[in-house]
């Protein structure tokens, strides 16, 4: 991560985050990914937001994973990119233990090892890297997609009010999205094409929306908006898996691995602009990827996650 990019262009559009009427920065900040030492490379961490399914989020695992690795380097070393295996289904009911393991230290690179533990057990297994800023000739990226500006199009929120105010709209779908209406996810997200991202037609598996981190975070640590976007980037990548198969929805899906890279400085609490796509699925298994953009063009991270996809026909009296 080179801290010479870190003044982002959008800075001081973007400053209205700070005057979100929600302001979440105690979630994100002060609980989410605040972790409690227990001891020496020993965290424990709670839970905000949890899913219908039940399961712990797997963003919040791999981000508060990535904050106890963080805590065990020093303040000029960046993190560069991370591999993660979830290997058991979190239990909302209890906290999560993070031990930290001092893998290597070296001159330019630090890996760090993290097993999250509930009841004794390994949940996740993450294996983070730190890097020491060295400048390099060698510089280059793909062009960033052409999309509508996030001021141009609805938030989540907005769209689904949009659909509640349908005359034809059944009662099932009514539930389902005033229950999605009621989740206090701290991630703000616009759809680039609100229709492909909710299937309500069969698409290719490509999808794009702008996201941020609800309230305003500031420049602060780099480390911290690292976690931030490991946290968002396990929102929406199964589900591009699903976009050519209107016929059918999830029975069950769950992540199986998740690997990030960090190329550039960038804010979490601004908006990016995030590029999902799913080169493969096969064997009840898919893969997607994703690339994560700042405003000004600056491709700030990539990932990349494999998970379980099991499904099941859609019924006709189900849809919007």
């Amino acid at each position: 991560l080179k801290e010479e990019q870190s003044k982002n262009p959008d800075e001081s559009s973007e400053s209205s985050a700070a005057q979100c009427p929600q302001d979440l920065r105690s979630v994100l900040v002060t609980s989410v990914l605040n972790l409690e030492q227990l001891d020496i490379d020993l965290y424990r961490g709670t839970h905000h937001w949890v899913p219908r399914t039940q399961r712990l989020f797997g963003g919040q695992i791999i981000g508060q994973a990535l904050v106890a690795a963080a805590k065990s380097v020093g303040d000029n070393l960046y993190a560069h990119s991370l591999h993660c295996y979830f290997v058991r289904a979190g239990d909302p009911k209890v906290p999560v233990l993070y031990q930290v393991d001092r893998t290597r230290d070296g001159r330019s690179f630090t890996v760090r090892s993290v097993k999250a533990i509930q009841h004794g057990q390994p949940i996740l297994i993450c294996q983070a890297s730190f890097q020491v800023l060295q400048p390099s000739p060698l510089q280059h990226q793909f062009p960033m997609p052409v999309v509508p500006q996030p001021e141009d199009l609805l938030t989540v929120e907005e769209l689904i009010q949009r659909y509640l105010s349908k005359p034809d709209l059944t009662e099932s779908a009514k539930q389902g999205l005033n229950k999605l209406l009621a989740t206090e996810v701290p991630i703000e997200m616009k759809p680039v094409s609100p229709a492909h991202f909710y299937r309500f037609a069969p698409g290719e598996p490509r999808r794009l929306f702008w996201a941020r981190a609800r309230g305003y975070i500031g420049e602060g640590d780099m480390k911290l908006h690292c976690c931030v976007a490991a946290y968002v980037s396990d929102f929406a990548l199964l589900g591009t898996v699903l976009l050519p198969y209107s016929k059918y929805k999830a029975r069950f899906t769950a992540s199986l691995d998740h690997a990030m890279w960090f190329h550039s400085t960038f804010r979490s609490d601004e908006w990016m602009l995030y590029e999902c796509d799913s080169p493969w699925a096969g064997s009840s298994r898919g893969l997607a990827q994703c690339r994560l953009w700042r405003r000004d063009g600056v491709l700030a991270a990539s990932c990349s996650q494999e998970g379980v996809l099991r499904v099941k026909p859609v019924a006709e009296n189900s849809k919007l």
